[in-house]
Formats: C-alpha cells, structure tokens, sequence
C-alpha cells in the first residue's frame, strides 16, 4: 500500500511538471516569433535606407552644368539676393566709429581730447572713453557709452549670413541639378515656404536694426555730454566734438529693406515652380479640348 502511493504521488508530481513545460512552451514561442517580426522590420527599414541612400547618390552625381537658369528670373533674382545679402551684412558687420569730446578745466586750460570707441555688435555700455594725458584728473576709463544694442545688430547679420549660405546652396540646384529640382514636387515647395519665411524675416530683422541705429546715433552724439557724471561738475567744461559718419550703416538698411522687395517678389516666381501653379497650366488644354459650340450661340 505505501509503495503505491509514493507510486501515485510521483506520478502526480510528474503531470504537474508536464503540464508546467506545456504552458511554459507557448510563451517561448510567442517570444521566438516577436524576436523574428523584430528582426525582420529591421531588416526591412535598412533595406529602405539603402535604397534612398543609393537613389540620393545616383541624383546627386548627375550634376550638369546648365547656366539657362541664371537667365530666368527665378536664377537671376536669386544672384541679386545673393549680392544683396553680402553687402547687408558687410555693412554692418564690418563698422568702426568713435566718439570724441573736447574737455577742458578752467580756468584757462586748453580744450583736451577724450574719445570712445565703438563698432559691431554695438555694446556701447562696454565702450569707454580714452585718452593719453590725465585729463582734469578723471578717470575716464570708467566712463562708458550708453546702451547695448548688439541684440537687433546680431540678429541682422546672423540672419544675413544666414540668407547668403542658402543662396549659394538655392543657385547650385538651380544650375546643376536643374532637372532634379523640376521634376521633384518637395524642392520647389520648400524654396517656397523659405522664400515667404525670409521675406517675413528680412522685415523684422532690418526694422529691428533700423531702430536700433537711430538709438545709437542719438547714444553717440550730442547727447552723451549730458550723460557723463565728469561733465557735470563745474570744474569740468565738455563739448561734444565729432562721431564718425554712420553713412554705411544707412546702407545697411538700405539694403535690408531691398533684400526684402527682392525675396517678397522672388516668392511669385518660386510659387509657378511648384504644384500649386501647375494644375491651373494643365487644365486649360481640358478646356480647349471641349466640345464646339453650337452655331447661333
């Protein structure tokens, strides 16, 4: 009798492994068959990239040279915003000036000269007066200029700088991958959306540097003699004595505002390049193609 339940309860115990091994046996396959979706969706995925890879080298090695473009106006206006980017931010970027003042201490002492010099990114606040004598016994090196500005004038040219690297990029597809660039319907339409992007920009970034240079010639003129503490003694005489012309900061915005004409009428010619203009060319020989009219009508 005991032999035959130990018997029974091995027994017992052996179904219950069983039956462990049978459910534990789904789960593993379940885990085979998700490793295998994995690996295949991998496979698949490298297999797409390899064909853009190889289809982006066979587009981009198909460069020929094709100066009708430069001819057009969508190839010309962009040679002119090109130029037009360099001289903005050649103008402004590349600005030096100083500011002098006569300073002289009664009673009978000559008129001495004490000068600030300043320039891009226009932080007049960092920019203090100089001078090589000792002049009414003032420290003017702590004397500064008033204002910073450098936000609206690195905006300006960043955006410049900007504007002439994507002219470059805009007329090299023009010219050498001219049929890339007509036959593709996403070319076109992102020249055209940074064409509308741009001229929106050049509107802000040359307003912004506008009135940001009206404030530095009031900073640097005249008015500086009312703001230096040392002036304002009565044992101190200032004058205000010369500020170097601002003549090619003017041209800036100039130019800023021109580059902005140029990009705002270049966007009409970008927009027939794309798909938004074509279906109105493709249905005018549908409609030409109609039935005649009846006589009479």
């Amino acid at each position: 009798m005991r032999r035959c339940q130990g018997r029974g309860k091995y027994r017992k115990r052996s179904d219950d492994l069983r039956v462990r091994v049978r459910r534990k046996r789904p789960n593993a396959r379940g885990r085979a068959s998700e490793g295998g979706r994995d690996a295949r969706s991998m496979a698949s995925s490298l297999y797409v990239v390899r064909q853009w890879i190889s289809r982006l080298g066979q587009r981009m090695s198909a460069f020929q040279l094709n100066l009708v473009p430069l001819k057009e106006p969508l190839g010309f206006i962009k040679v002119l915003e090109w130029i037009g980017a360099i001289f903005s931010f050649a103008t402004c970027g590349g600005f030096k000036g100083k500011t002098e003042i006569l300073v002289s201490c009664p009673p009978g002492a000559e008129n001495k000269t004490v000068t600030a010099t300043f320039g891009y990114p226009f932080r007049l606040n960092q920019a203090s007066f100089q001078s090589s004598l000792n002049v009414c016994d003032v420290d003017w090196k702590s004397q500064v200029l008033i204002g910073d500005y450098s936000s609206s004038a690195q905006f300006y040219v960043t955006f410049a700088v900007f504007v002439f690297l994507y002219c470059i990029a805009a007329l090299l597809l023009y010219v050498g991958y001219t049929n890339l660039y007509r036959d593709s319907h996403k070319l076109p339409m992102i020249d055209f959306i940074v064409t509308v992007v741009a001229t929106f920009l050049w509107l802000v970034s040359t307003s912004a540097w506008a009135k940001a240079l009206t404030d530095i010639k009031v900073a640097s003129g005249p008015r500086i003699v009312q703001e230096l503490m040392p002036c304002k003694k009565s044992t101190v005489i200032c004058h205000f004595g010369s500020v170097t012309s601002m003549g090619s900061l003017n041209v800036s915005v100039i130019f800023g505002f021109l580059n902005m004409i140029l990009w705002g009428g270049n966007a009409w010619f970008v927009y027939k390049e794309t798909n938004l203009h074509r279906p109105s060319n493709t249905s005018a020989p549908h409609g030409q193609g109609g039935t005649a009219a009846p006589p009479g009508m």
